[in-house]
């Protein structure tokens, strides 16, 4: 009972870590899912396996993509409804503000390529356009279920449920190995001193 209980939390500690790596391995990540603006097709406890772009041609309308909007850290995985030219814009560091970007040749404003994106769930188009630089890649398939599961695994709750019991059994095994060999009658040799002279006679 106690191996079985140091046999599983190991293994599942060593799958909760061997998962991600796995996707990573193939040039892949695994984003957990946390809002529901993408139902049906996935929702918040789901994971999604996304794969990065590197040249934005491979960007098409209907595709899912995660990307962090403009004025923003917090990725988001929405679908492209629409590939648009724009003014190139950047963020005022004193206002914070969004403010085009001028040409320094010719003073224009410059154009850049921008996606244009909306969940599933949503009514509306996201509020900004987000410019190909921001795009972080495609989604290529989803898991549901997943995020719940790498989430609490990755949590200092998972990782101490998946591993103090396997280290207590452990502990409680090496317990009983040293009070069985305090149980066990110690066998009798004889005196080097009888067997020197028995060899001797």
């Amino acid at each position: 009972m106690l191996w079985t209980v140091v046999v599983l939390g190991t293994l599942t500690f060593a799958v909760s870590l061997a998962v991600p790596l796995w996707f990573q391995a193939r040039d892949q990540r695994l984003l957990i899912v946390t809002s529901g603006s993408m139902a049906p097709v996935f929702d918040a406890g789901d994971a999604v396996v996304m794969r990065k772009v590197d040249d934005p041609s491979q960007l098409k309308v209907g595709q899912i993509v995660s990307f962090w909007p403009l004025g923003s850290e917090q990725l988001v995985t929405h679908r492209i409804v629409d590939l648009v030219t724009l003014p190139t814009l950047e963020q005022d560091e004193e206002t914070g503000r969004m403010v085009e970007v001028l040409d320094p040749d010719t003073g224009d404003p410059a154009e850049s390529q921008y996606l244009v994106t909306r969940g599933d769930a949503n009514a509306e188009n996201d509020p900004n356009a987000t410019p190909y630089t921001r795009v972080r890649g495609i989604v290529l398939e989803v898991h549901p279920g997943w995020g719940w599961v790498l989430q609490w695994a990755g949590s200092a709750v998972g990782r101490a449920v998946m591993l103090v019991p396997p280290l207590l059994a452990l502990g409680l095994l090496e317990l009983l190995a040293v009070r069985d060999s305090r149980r066990r009658p110690r066998s009798t040799t004889p005196d080097e001193r009888f067997v020197d002279a028995y060899l001797q006679g």
